[in-house]
């Protein structure tokens, strides 16, 4: 990684600075800005883009959130809430009209007026260009604007995950200029209507976001993601580091004043240490080793079946996070205390064994093909998972090529189905279950077989919470039986702030509007 000194830092703020990317022709009005006071954030690693709606990257979320916003977000319950909407919507009784009034009065950063025209196009575009709009495209009969603040989704059929849709920060639905939108393609500039626009960024040196003076923030108290956002830092700056151990020595140095996903080990090191605060978010999210069900060797369901008998989920947590406080081993995708915690439809979890995994082996016929695993060392304890699976698979009779890459690479390789057989990733907590990226099928590992398809149609149909519960039974019993992945367990995220860092909100996506930054 490139080092880039205080003294560079400095100088950038008052020198002509010529962004890299899709910063857009309205950057020179913001090089004037001089910002008061700066945070500086490492991450993981370069994200592989800025464009939030073509990619589910939690990395790109994190960056993107404070630049772009959707029509709703979520509370610190998980409730849905009003963003750049006035209100929650209006549905219609049989449940395929959505009525959603927008805010007045919110601008972009370009300093044109957002009216629902732009948001006709931006989810139009969504619906295109996301993984999580072409989730919903197949539903949604059109998306009009009744008036300039009014725009209304007619719907083929009742679908209830819309609105969770619609809310998230990643594959987001971003409400953006309709001038910027160019068919399916990627965003032609990153105008957004957040607290904080994109002023420049060098790739693989560090991403400047600055607060944004004409930013019109939704009502009501702060929650969660939702309620009123306040840029009081000037500027966020994002900095990518790869190594772990330097995010962990670089926050006790006081070189960032945020560090992210950090080892579990470095606990210790943030205990009675003056200046600095560990953040551990729970619940969090879970492992999971994606699998290649649509080409090469892992489009055998027998040989995924092996896989998921073959491979100790505890050993993997504990290996990824060494302290047991950090970690769950859990196979029901959500945990329990959550609406669809359901034990019994996940028992084949804790069903593992080298003889019955080498029983399997045989019956799908395995001749001693390469298993191509993608992994990286940038999310550490995802490295350290990948070890111990590869281990496990070799004692059971897999020939494993474990590939180790770069965050940015791994995620545009897994986009070729040629390319691998698995990847080790994790998905953070959603409370709605059809945000979970491996229920898309366009998401890579492409699970789209007919009764997953049609048990996950009817789910999404099922408006009655009862109801939806046994439904996502059926798609749980399927999700192992068919194994288009494997769920590791829980684990809690342990990031470390300065204490200079005020009101700081801790969540999956750690966010900066309402924090602030002492002296």
């Amino acid at each position: 990684m490139t080092k880039v000194s205080r003294r560079l830092f400095t100088a950038a703020l008052g020198a002509a600075l010529t962004t890299t990317g899709m910063l857009g022709a309205w950057s020179s009005p913001a090089l004037a800005q001089q910002p008061g006071s700066v945070i500086t954030v490492a991450t993981i690693g370069e994200p592989p883009t800025l464009d939030p709606v073509g990619t589910t990257s939690d990395l790109v979320s994190i960056i993107t959130q404070h630049i772009f916003e959707t029509l709703f977000t979520f509370d610190k319950d998980w409730q849905l809430q009003p963003l750049v909407a006035s209100a929650l919507p209006q549905i219609s009784a049989d449940g395929k009209t959505y009525t959603i009034p927008l805010r007045s009065g919110v601008t972009f950063h370009d300093g044109s007026k957002m009216t629902a025209e732009d948001v006709v196009a931006s989810l139009d575009h969504w619906l295109k260009a996301s993984p999580r709009g072409k989730t919903a495209a197949p539903m949604v009969d059109s998306v009009t604007a009744k008036d300039a603040n009014t725009v209304v989704i007619a719907l083929k059929e009742p679908f209830a995950p819309l609105t969770a849709l619609l809310a998230m920060n990643n594959g987001a639905a971003a409400i953006v200029p309709k001038s910027v939108i160019d068919g399916a393609n990627p965003l032609k500039s990153l105008i957004g209507t957040g607290p904080y626009k994109l002023l420049e960024h060098k790739p693989d040196q560090y991403i400047r976001l600055v607060k944004f003076d004409g930013y019109a923030s939704p009502t009501g108290p702060a929650s969660g993601y939702a309620g009123s956002r306040t840029a009081k830092i000037g500027e966020v700056r994002f900095v990518p580091v790869p190594n772990a151990a330097t995010r962990v020595s670089g926050v006790l140095a006081g070189q960032y004043q945020f560090a992210d996903s950090l080892p579990a080990e470095a606990l210790g090191r943030f205990k009675g240490v003056a200046g600095v605060q560990p953040v551990i978010v729970k619940p969090f999210g879970f492992p999971l080793m994606i699998m290649n069900s649509k080409a090469g060797v892992m489009a055998n369901q027998k040989l995924r079946q092996a896989v998921l008998t073959a491979l100790e989920p505890g050993d993997m947590l504990l290996a990824g996070f060494g302290d047991p406080a950090f970690i769950a081993p859990e196979g029901s995708i959500y945990a329990p205390g959550t609406p669809y915690y359901d034990a019994a439809s996940a028992k084949p979890y804790g069903e593992h064994g080298l003889s019955k995994a080498t029983e399997l082996l045989k019956a799908a016929g395995y001749k001693g093909e390469p298993i191509r695993i993608m992994t990286s060392t940038q999310y550490e304890f995802l490295y350290k998972m990948s070890l111990v699976a590869q281990a496990q698979l070799e004692a059971a009779g897999f020939k494993v090529d474990l590939q180790v890459l770069d965050w940015a690479t791994l995620l545009q390789k897994r986009g070729d189905e040629k390319a691998w057989d698995a990847f080790f990733t994790y998905h953070t907590f959603v409370p709605e279950p059809s945000l979970i990226t491996v229920m898309n099928p366009s998401y890579p590992g492409w699970w789209d077989t007919p009764a997953k398809k049609e048990a996950l149609a009817a789910f999404n149909r099922e408006m009655d919470p009862a109801a939806r519960k046994a439904k996502w039974v059926e798609i749980q019993k399927l999700f192992y039986s068919e194994v288009p992945s494997i769920k590791v367990g829980e684990f809690y995220n342990l990031a470390a702030a300065s204490d200079k860092l005020t009101n700081y909100t801790p969540t999956p996506w750690p966010f900066f509007w309402n924090a602030d930054l002492k002296n």
